[in-house]
């Protein structure tokens, strides 16, 4: 019972960590606002890991990689883990074991992108509804703009109504299912 609480705080916190990364990489990566609650908050929540290995990761290509290692890193101490607490012998396992690891730390970090753009879709179209001109609509907007822009010129919108973050979810969901779960197992068997 107290490892599957731990295994419960583990997840939620070092996953919600990941997800701050992950949301200060992308919203730097699309030129998101800077002067917004949302990034405000995120850069608030990241700073205390983002400074110190800034000064050893370099940015490539305009991109920030040090957010994006530390939330590679995170995952992977999250997996490693999550491992350990179920009794995984590590010490009888062969080096493959830490390609097992980075692997799905890695599509773990592809699945929370995924899901970070979907929250970010929905919470876009939740607040065209009620609000449209909240502070966080400019960051939500630069967030979804790269994927809903080549939507949005593929399929018309009849009336009026924009149907691309239907199709974006839809589409991102099918991903999920197709794609990352079945990863997921195949990285699975090797532990």
């Amino acid at each position: 019972m107290l490892t599957n609480a731990l295994v419960f705080l583990l997840n939620t916190l070092l996953g919600l960590l990941s997800l701050a990364f992950l949301l200060r990489f992308y919203l730097q990566a699309t030129n998101a606002p800077f002067r917004n609650p949302l990034s405000q908050a995120v850069v608030t929540i990241t700073d205390f890991a983002v400074i110190p290995i800034r000064r050893v990761v370099p940015s490539l290509f305009k991109l920030d990689t040090s957010t994006l290692l530390l939330a590679f890193a995170t995952q992977l101490l999250l997996q490693f883990s999550l491992q350990y607490l179920s009794g995984f012998p590590f010490s009888l396992a062969g080096n493959y074991i830490w390609l097992g690891l980075a692997c799905l730390s890695a599509m773990h970090v592809a699945n929370l992108s995924m899901d970070l753009f979907l929250y970010a879709i929905v919470a876009q179209a939740l607040l065209s509804w009620i609000n449209p001109y909240t502070p966080i609509a400019p960051a939500l907007d630069a967030l979804t703009k790269p994927i809903l822009n080549p939507i949005r010129q593929a399929i018309p919108s009849p009336n009026g109504l924009d149907l691309s973050p239907l199709v974006a979810i839809l589409s991102a969901q099918l991903i999920q299912m197709l794609v990352f779960s079945p990863l997921e197992m195949v990285i699975m068997k090797l532990f």
